[in-house]
């Protein structure tokens, strides 16, 4: 994760809602808020394996990520980047409790199948407003 500075990592770690933007197969963009986090030098998001962004990255493992500080609004990072490995079973759920606690205090309802997706990040831009 050393391409991510202080700033980017106090950003992914704390309560802000992460944007994912992934190709649909026509090649147009596909863009989601998801609760986001680090995961040893992965950022790590989860969905279902069937939404639209996880057909999109089982195709294409190409993203963007994006957060904003929701204190400070102008304040925020984007990440270009790779889905390297996805992780379900006990192993996912552990990773999907532990995002899911950070935003709610509690865990994640296990009424459908989960997915873990680690991206690393090859771009990293921090703007710089005012």
């Amino acid at each position: 994760m050393t391409l991510l500075d202080d700033e980017a990592i106090a950003l992914f770690t704390g309560q802000n809602i992460a944007h994912v933007a992934t190709l649909l197969p026509d090649g147009g963009p596909h863009s989601v808020p998801v609760m986001i986090d680090i995961e040893g030098d992965h950022l790590a998001f989860f969905t279902s394996p069937r939404s639209r962004k996880g057909r999109n990255l089982a195709i294409d493992d190409r993203i963007a990520l994006s957060v904003t500080d929701r204190e400070n609004f102008v304040r925020g990072v984007l990440v270009l980047g790779r889905v390297v490995k996805r992780v379900g079973g006990d192993e996912g759920w552990e990773i999907v409790d532990r995002i899911f606690a950070k935003y709610t205090g509690g865990s994640y309802p296990r009424q459908e199948s989960r997915e873990v997706f680690l991206v690393a990040p090859s771009r990293v831009i921090v703007p710089a407003f005012g």
